[in-house]
């Protein structure tokens, strides 16, 4: 393994992009986005296993440039897509860490959301309002964990079943009864062109959609209270994780599609191969996964932080694939790699604070 700790690497990101970006200037800039959500919480994870207060001040400020001054109102989003609820999982660490009721109000102001997510016959999510009857891997991520949070510290049991009930949907609509993989979206009209006429599901197994499905359904599983219901999530992510398992490369880390290692124009993408880890080291230390699989978790940190390079200081996280929309194989492969992108930061940020909960534990 890597002599470095896992959270010496977290540290580096996080001041790597507080150098190169002021809070209220993460792109998209001003927009309560989940770009801007997924690497924060990473931030607060950080935060919460180093003690750097200015994480968490960081993640303030940004919250506060993208609400109101009193949290009444999100100053630039699109009411209902599921994008754009996901950063609200920012406001339980800062309310704690605070006491402000600003961070109160804006719970509220995000749950206002949720009664007004278009939703498909079977009761799933849109991922977008204007993806008529879509249901999305990233959707689970993007609403499902601050729900439940929601739902447990509010005494709202609606609002932990409405969580649950759109993982069951999830996995009815997407998983693959014989690969164990789960593709990436779902269209009950059978209409979009990238539908199974037969099953409504896309084509390709894409990578980071499946990494949100376990960081989703862990991250829910740690706001309810033990019961039948959450052991059958914790079926739901070792029978995923462990057909993940099966695709780790020599180098490991996975596949941009993730099922196809050898087809023409694949490629090893470092964002699913950080969430992938992520998942797999909580699922250990939550007693989900046998702690064997922490070999896998640490195979994947060496495979990733062995593809880093540095400019000066700045840690520099490439081979991630940009935000992505559903398609073919060929369109998978063809998307473009940044370099620092949040998602991939973010995910970095998840990999290594689990890995180091994780090592912390055994």
């Amino acid at each position: 393994m890597n002599m470095k700790k896992p959270i010496d690497y977290a540290r580096e990101a996080c001041e790597t992009m507080i150098r190169n970006y002021p809070a209220e200037e993460l792109p998209p800039k001003g927009r309560f986005h989940y770009h801007q959500g997924v690497f924060l919480s990473g931030m607060c994870k950080t935060a919460a296993l180093c003690g750097e207060s200015r994480y968490l001040d960081y993640a303030g400020a940004w919250i506060h440039s993208v609400f109101s001054p009193d949290g009444s109102r999100i100053l630039h989003y699109d009411h209902g897509d599921l994008d754009d609820i996901q950063p609200g999982i920012l406001l339980y660490p800062l309310w704690d860490a605070t006491g402000d009721s600003f961070y109160r109000t804006a719970m509220d102001t995000v749950m206002a959301q949720v009664q007004d997510i278009p939703r498909c016959d079977c009761g799933g999510f849109y991922h977008k309002v204007r993806c008529t009857g879509q249901m999305w891997l990233d959707g689970l991520y993007m609403s499902c964990p601050f729900i439940a949070e929601y739902a447990r510290r509010f005494k709202r049991p609606d609002l932990m079943d409405l969580a649950v009930l759109e993982i069951l949907l999830m996995e009815t609509n997407n998983r693959d009864l014989e690969t164990g993989l789960w593709y990436h979206a779902w269209d009950e009209t059978g209409q979009q062109e990238w539908a199974n006429p037969d099953t409504g599901c896309s084509q390709e197994f894409w990578g980071r959609s499946m990494g949100w499905v376990p960081v989703a359904i862990l991250d829910v599983m740690e706001q309810m209270p033990d019961d039948s219901r959450c052991n059958r999530l914790a079926d739901m992510v070792r029978a995923l994780l462990e057909a993940l398992s099966r695709y780790q490369s020599r180098d490991g880390r996975w596949y941009q599609v993730v099922n196809k290692p050898e087809a023409p124009g694949n490629w090893l993408e470092n964002s699913c191969s950080c969430l992938y880890a992520a998942a797999m080291a909580r699922g250990v230390r939550r007693g989900v996964l046998d702690r064997t699989y922490l070999e896998l978790v640490l195979r994947a940190f060496d495979g990733v932080t062995g593809s880093l390079s540095w400019q000066g200081e700045d840690i520099q996280i490439g081979n991630v694939c940009i935000g992505t929309g559903v398609g073919d194989y060929d369109f998978y492969c063809a998307r473009p790699v940044h370099v620092n992108d949040l998602h991939g930061v973010g995910a970095f940020l998840l990999m290594c604070t689990e890995l180091q909960a994780a090592l912390d534990a055994v």
